[in-house]
């Protein structure tokens, strides 16, 4: 008599080096694979509307063999198991509140008598591994990334060859009755035309970067130079892994991209950094990682500055061109996302969670460690953060980073037309208030 074994994904939607299916396929019975849709669990943040498109898609290209199914995950995968007989759940780990559910699912499974096993796969680093002199979590990044240098990552896993796939499960979901695409208005035709979810996409995008932009990663600082790899929503949904990452900038290229490897795979390192500060402060997304800056002193926005920002109407044409790049292709240049998130909270004064909720929702990479401790950092709330007397002058940065206006061009055209905004703010009076409002906190924490 068979006994499935059922390989659940979450942010893993990969058929290689995902070691839960190479666990399944080795234990030489039917496998089930399943991806649970949950909105329920409290330790589960739901997606925004950008990263519920771009899981539609990602879901779609793994084929029919996905087995889909929504509700509470730890009721379904419990279901699913009685239903099937299922002898083993595999999985990979995640690092957030949801590791929770993981592990109460797990001690229930094998109470049960089932073999569960999880895996790493997402990470280069799991967030206990890594410790600081102290024996704590690091909170700069560059020790952390040095002492990561020194270690030694597993090669990545082939995709199984032989898999008898078993799909034919009760209860099975239609993907389409999710409603994860947008109806009426449909606004992702901007994201259909910038991107192509999936495993296969995110290999291409892959060997592009490598093959053609790797070589002006130099110059990555700069919003009309295409130099950037476009990765950051395949890592996100786990399309590709970072072992994969690190083992192909690790192969044949040319040496002036070889050049560029170490401060690309630092970018890498960021992320795995982030993570490890989401590990150990799950409510990253809530609550200041410092918390002598819960007596900031927030402005209550004003809906009209709120929303000239959320629609690229402020005035400052780089915080547009961001804002307008952001709505038209899910995603923003990284130096302007720093301008747009700077200006935000440092010349509106505007709580920094307000943004990271604005992202969340409209980013195709957003995810729960590296949305909010980006956040976190530019308003000086985090870890490794910024200096609160650093504010990003949008003026300064685009003289600097987008000399010939190409990039402002291209998403604000009407730029020295009567038809652009005046500014909605003065740099240089609102720089100033930020500045005393952040010595207000320093003060405070000085007190202490």
């Amino acid at each position: 008599m068979h006994s499935p074994s059922i390989v659940w994904l979450r942010d893993d939607l990969r058929l290689a080096d995902n070691p839960a299916l190479t666990a399944a396929a080795e234990r030489g019975e039917p496998v089930i694979l399943v991806y649970v849709l949950d909105e329920e669990s409290s330790e589960v943040r739901p997606l925004g509307a950008a990263s519920k498109w771009w899981l539609h898609h990602s879901l779609a290209a793994i084929g029919p063999q996905l087995v889909l199914r929504r509700g509470r995950a730890e009721d379904v995968l419990s279901a699913l198991v009685a239903e099937v007989g299922g002898g083993a759940v595999f999985w990979n780990r995640r690092y957030g509140a949801a590791r929770e559910i993981d592990a109460r699912l797990k001690r229930h499974l094998r109470d049960a008598g089932v073999d569960v096993r999880s895996f790493q796969a997402n990470l280069l680093i799991e967030p206990w591994t890594l410790t600081s002199g102290s024996g704590g979590p690091y909170r700069v990044f560059t020790p952390f990334w040095k002492a990561a240098r020194e270690l030694r990552f597993r090669d990545p896993l082939p995709a199984p060859s032989e898999i008898e796939w078993d799909a034919t499960g009760s209860n099975r979901e239609d993907l389409d009755d999710w409603g994860l695409l947008p109806t009426q208005p449909d606004w992702a035709s901007g994201l259909r035309e910038a991107w192509h979810p999936g495993e296969a996409g995110a290999h291409d995008q892959l060997e592009q970067f490598v093959d053609e932009r790797l070589a002006d990663y130099h110059r990555r600082d700069e919003p009309a130079i295409d130099s950037t790899s476009r990765l950051s929503p395949h890592l996100r949904f786990g399309e590709i892994s970072p072992f994969q990452i690190w083992e192909r900038l690790h192969g044949a290229m040319s040496p002036e991209a070889r050049a560029n490897v170490p401060k690309f795979l630092s970018e890498v390192g960021w992320r795995e950094f982030n993570w490890s500060i989401l590990f150990h402060s799950t409510e990253l997304a809530e609550r200041n990682y410092r918390p002598a800056y819960d007596a900031f002193p927030w402005s209550l926005p004003d809906p009209k500055e709120l929303a000239a920002w959320h629609q690229g109407r402020t005035g400052i044409p780089l915080v547009d061109a961001g804002m307008r790049e952001l709505w038209t292709t899910g995603t923003m240049h990284n130096r302007v996302r720093m301008v747009v998130a700077s200006f935000l909270v440092k010349n509106l004064l505007i709580d920094w969670r307000v943004g990271e909720k604005w992202f969340w929702d409209t980013l195709v990479d957003a995810d729960e460690a590296s949305n909010p401790a980006n956040w976190q950092w530019v308003a000086g709330s985090g870890a490794d953060a910024a200096p609160y007397f650093r504010v990003f002058n949008p003026e300064l940065q685009r003289a600097k980073f987008d000399r010939d206006g190409r990039y402002v061009s291209r998403w604000v055209p009407e730029v020295g037309t009567p038809l652009y905004p005046r500014p909605i703010v003065d740099l240089a009076e609102t720089r100033k208030q930020a500045l005393e409002a952040y010595a207000f906190v320093k003060a405070a924490t000085d007190r202490q």
